[in-house]
């Protein structure tokens, strides 16, 4: 099946669809300027930190515990790379469907908050976010626009304590309560599932897919490349997410 045939049939069901869910990685955000990061961090390919430490080991919860200045110094470098990105056309067309679409949820492996500025309804951002920051002793929250001017690591206001992002570092569990909204969404079903510039590594990813693709549901993968998931669905588009998704909501309107 050609592109151009793949994207039609996509739009036509999705013009019957009810409830769609959109799992999106990285690649989401490469339109924005942002590079696919490797892991969470990414800045660095194979080479080692400045400390000799790999950037998963740099970004672990057991370094933060004992060293939260190594940490947070490449959380830094990551929330500069995402400063002043903006949501591109792939964003904004996911948020769009929500006005012809009576759900639309947004599962997101992404810590860039491009989801939210698109202004996206229904958002699960399972790795969390680095504008909120929460005390590592008290209950002290707050969310920031970013991190300039701030002393690093960010001290509570209240208790003089380490700050941190509200985001999963690695080695650490991944949110219960966005996991079980996550599980109780699949229960009550969708109509259509989208992965958008994710490799599938994760098997809280994967799993899903495969399991939505065996029980018939229409499965959509959009990434230049092919990954573990490509296998499992029925439609893989090899473009990237900002040229598909235009390319899709094209359709729909002509078809409207």
């Amino acid at each position: 099946m050609n592109i151009e045939t793949a994207i039609d049939k996509i739009a036509a069901l999705l013009a019957t669809s009810r409830r769609v869910l959109f799992i999106t990685g990285a690649g989401v955000s490469a339109d924005s300027g942002l590079p696919t990061y490797r892991g969470v961090g990414g800045l660095y390919n194979d080479e080692s930190t400045a400390e000799g430490l790999s950037i998963e080991q740099a970004l672990s919860g057991q370094v933060f515990a004992v060293r939260p200045d190594i940490t947070w110094k490449y959380l830094s470098q990551i929330e500069h790379n995402c400063r002043g990105a903006l949501p591109n056309a792939a964003h904004l067309a996911i948020a769009a469907l929500e006005q012809r679409i009576p759900q639309v949820l947004v599962f997101t492996q992404n810590i860039d908050g491009l989801h939210r500025k698109a202004n996206s309804s229904q958002i699960i951002e399972i790795h969390g976010n680095l504008q909120d920051l929460i005390c590592t002793k008290c209950e002290f929250q707050e969310q920031v626009e970013d991190l300039d001017g701030r002393s690093l690591p960010p001290r509570c206001p209240e208790c003089g304590s380490v700050m941190r992002p509200k985001v999963v570092l690695f080695g650490e569990a991944l949110p219960t309560e966005a996991m079980q909204r996550f599980m109780a969404a699949l229960e009550q079903g969708f109509d259509m599932v989208f992965t958008i510039g994710t490799s599938g590594v994760f098997p809280y990813v994967a799993e899903p897919v495969a399991w939505c693709a065996r029980a018939g549901i229409p499965t959509v993968e959009i990434n230049p490349i092919q990954t573990r998931i490509s296998q499992h669905v029925a439609f893989h588009l090899p473009l990237g997410a900002a040229r598909a998704m235009e390319a899709i909501l094209a359709r729909l309107d002509r078809s409207a």
